[in-house]
């Protein structure tokens, strides 16, 4: 890594060897847990599940964060690439259909290194970038012919909501420019005979309550722009949970501290549908609960 680190739009321009960034890092990889998990769309966790390697830091704030432990870097264990290598041939020998590495990008150099090392290895899955889409193309065009599946959250279209509840001044334009890079990367979606994606970009946005608006102009945009040469994945499974962020929010944004409710994401289907978008991944049923959210107990890394 250079000395003074610029993988992100918020440019801290700091030496990581001596110091943190926004996102909470020094110049060592730092991960909370790498195992098979089984919450991630159809086309990524299969049967099998997904080899997820959850890094710790985070270039957002977002008030109701669901991995604040980590994304604050609070939880976690530092490793080097050569142990970064060998957790995704471990995944791998564990049947992972993929390794799928959630919020790296104040990592990229490491991964990158550690991608290579594991290809020569003889890794063969399939690499999964699953970002917030704060994110520079020039940082992503370092990973090209590395990376198979991108998928980035769209959380925010209006920027006075990422200002608001993410700390993320210009985050739709960023958002948009990553994702083009993405797209420009990986093409079009690939899948196998089991129906598991080998190559593409999902779009994920998490409804949030009073969101639909802010959804409907991101659904908009994603299908004008690339119609149905990319998937797009809507959840409705926002819980707002009881940790320090939340706490301190509580009076200043009392619209987070509830669910979302069912009308509010039909209003969001039906639009979706009224646009004859393909494809599409929709949650069902009450999946507003806790146990999309892991134990980061340093599972697969010690």
């Amino acid at each position: 890594m250079g000395k003074n680190c610029n993988l992100c739009p918020r440019q801290c321009n700091i030496d990581r060897s001596a110091g943190r960034g926004f996102c909470n890092a020094n110049e060592n990889v730092f991960l909370a847990r790498a195992a098979l998990h089984f919450f991630e769309e159809p086309s990524i966790s299969g049967s099998e599940g997904s080899g997820a390697v959850f890094f710790g830091g985070c270039n957002l704030r977002c008030v109701f964060c669901q991995n604040e432990r980590i994304s604050r870097g609070l939880t976690g264990k530092e490793v080097s690439v050569e142990k970064l290598a060998q957790i995704f041939l471990s995944l791998e020998s564990q049947g992972a259909n993929n390794i799928n590495l959630i919020t790296p990008s104040h990592y990229v150099y490491a991964i990158k290194d550690a991608l290579i090392l594991a290809k020569e290895a003889g890794l063969k899955i399939p690499i999964v970038y699953n970002t917030s889409a704060y994110e520079l193309p020039e940082t992503l065009k370092m990973l090209e012919g590395l990376i198979d599946i991108y998928l980035p959250d769209f959380k925010y279209f209006d920027d006075s909501l990422a200002v608001k509840y993410s700390n993320a001044p210009g985050y739709a334009e960023t958002a948009k420019a990553a994702i083009a890079e993405m797209f420009r990367q990986v093409k079009t979606p690939v899948f196998d005979d089991r129906g598991i994606m080998q190559k593409g970009v999902i779009v994920r946005h998490l409804l949030l309550p009073l969101g639909v608006n802010n959804a409907k102009k991101i659904v908009s945009y994603l299908h004008e722009t690339y119609g149905d040469s990319i998937y797009i994945s809507l959840m409705n499974q926002y819980t707002p949970l009881d940790t320090p962020s939340m706490a301190k929010v509580r009076d200043k944004y009392p619209e987070l501290f509830r669910r979302v409710t069912k009308r509010e994401y039909e209003r969001l289907l039906d639009y979706v549908l009224s646009l004859n978008i393909v494809n599409a991944y929709f949650q069902e049923g009450d999946t507003a609960k806790e146990s999309f959210i892991p134990d980061f107990d340093l599972t697969g890394i010690d």
